[in-house]
């Protein structure tokens, strides 16, 4: 093993969640390596929205600044994929690099599960969104909808009726909707149309449309969705760190997994953390690895016997 592939911290996932934490490690003068494979969750997204300061930016304009920040702090960035973690904190990358680490964080984040409609891979933020928060303000007023999936697509449709009087639930996978849900529905104006999508109609820059099986076209300007989503199996289940049903890492409140010395925060632990959300959390889970490390550095100094070299 080459002593620069040794570091004090590797954090796996290059997002804001992963940056966030290796700006505050930089900061604090441990030697830090962020492996980033390039693929952000949000890469497809137009804007980055609710982040002070950088409300409406490009995902990729945000990560072209963060890494410059992290860097300026002496964080190195590997561009490689991690195909692996050792409970031993050995991080196996594509090509046959190896890095050890003193703590390992998991920022790797998820992928969106599209839904089995025409359409969607090509329109997924483009068109076809999941945050009515990040995406509502810039189509409001517009004619929106919602692609139902269970429960949560009521709540979503009625989020949308604030910025759109023009608000359709198409009930798609939802196998009801119970008459509670839809008296609130209907107390707001938003109109449950049932039947399964099969398309989206796309125009210059988001929808003109949503086509069902049964062959009738809904004008649309832009259809929400909440996706499912699925954890990078092979890095989270590799250090054997427990999971939740939904496929998360679990952590403690400040981002201990299951496996000593191995982290999670962002996406991989919390599937609902928005970008700010994330990256919070990380700078809190950064300052906890930091006190980790102190407490190793002080259990490591007092083994050498007083009076020794270098004392």
């Amino acid at each position: 093993m080459k002593l620069e592939d040794h570091y004090d911290v590797v954090v796996i996932g290059g997002g804001a969640a992963g940056l966030s934490a290796a700006l505050l490690l930089g900061r604090a003068r441990r030697r830090v390596a962020v492996v980033d494979a390039g693929e952000p969750r949000n890469i497809r997204a137009g804007h980055i929205h609710g982040y002070l300061t950088r409300d409406g930016i490009p995902p990729a304009k945000f990560l072209e600044l963060a890494r410059e920040e992290v860097q300026s702090y002496g964080v190195e960035i590997i561009s490689a994929t991690a195909e692996e973690v050792h409970p031993d904190r050995r991080v196996c990358l594509e090509g046959g690099r190896t890095l050890t680490a003193r703590q390992v964080i998991l920022a790797t984040g998820l992928r969106d599960v599209l839904p089995d409609v025409e359409g969607a891979e090509a329109r997924w933020g483009r068109g076809l969104f999941q945050c009515p928060y990040c995406h509502g303000w810039e189509h409001q007023d517009q004619t929106l909808a919602v692609l139902g999936t269970g429960e949560c697509s009521v709540q979503q449709a009625l989020l949308l009726r604030q910025f759109s009087s023009d608000v359709t639930l198409f009930t798609h996978e939802m196998s009801s909707v119970d008459v509670e849900a839809q008296a609130s529905l209907g107390s707001r104006g938003v109109r449950v149309v049932d039947g399964r999508v099969q398309a989206l109609v796309a125009g210059p820059e988001s929808l003109t449309g949503v086509r069902l099986e049964s062959g009738e076209l809904y004008p649309c300007d832009a259809l929400f969705y909440e996706p499912g989503a699925t954890v990078d199996t092979s890095i989270v289940k590799a250090p054997d760190c427990q999971t939740l049903e939904n496929g998360c890492v679990s952590t403690d409140e400040f981002g201990r997994t299951s496996v000593e010395g191995v982290w999670a925060v962002g996406n991989a632990a919390d599937p609902a953390a928005q970008v700010i959300v994330a990256a919070g959390d990380a700078y809190r889970l950064a300052v906890a690895v930091n006190a980790e490390l102190i407490d190793d550095d002080v259990d490591e100094a007092r083994k050498v016997p007083a009076g020794s070299a270098g004392d």
